[in-house]
């Protein structure tokens, strides 16, 4: 499954490590992706979000169903 998180669509970044002495190698920065469980009162069920830490907050702070509403709008499936 991709490290994406479903309501901002973070995803990795990527670039390259720097040593002491200069040299580079690929490496990436993966988005902080957690999976959580929330009630989802409208229909009357739970739904599993793969979401970042950020977006946790932004849900806490709009609610389920807007955050649910923001998704499908993206064309995401809940």
């Amino acid at each position: 499954m991709s490290r994406r998180c479903q309501l901002t669509g973070a995803e990795p970044g990527f670039g390259k490590s720097v040593s002491h002495s200069h040299r580079r190698t690929s490496r990436r920065w993966d988005p902080n992706i957690q999976s959580k469980r929330y009630w989802f009162a409208q229909e009357g069920r739970y739904v599993r979000l793969r979401v970042t830490a950020d977006a946790i907050r932004t849900i806490d702070r709009i609610g389920v169903a807007a955050a649910v509403a923001r998704i499908r709008a993206r064309g995401g499936k809940v």
